[in-house]
């Protein structure tokens, strides 16, 4: 089914354009609803790598993450 591409609104009777504005915040609304989970998606990668890069960045922290355990190793480098 086609969208015409200018929107009317009924009051009383008459016929009225919708002004430009509502049709653009209309048109952004339905891309956010169309694209919620890629939004979504995007979001948490973001979140997780601020969240990684500011753990790492901390000295106290980092060495958890890059030292390693004493004795044997699983997979030695």
């Amino acid at each position: 089914m086609a969208r015409n591409d200018i929107r009317e609104v009924r009051t009383r009777g008459s016929k009225r354009k919708e002004s430009a504005l509502t049709r653009v915040m209309n048109n952004v609304f339905d891309f956010v609803r169309f694209a919620e989970f890629e939004i979504f998606f995007i979001l948490l990668f973001l979140i997780a790598f601020f969240f990684f890069k500011n753990l790492t960045s901390r000295p106290e922290y980092n060495q958890i993450l890059v030292k390693k355990p004493e004795g044997d190793d699983f997979l030695p480098f």
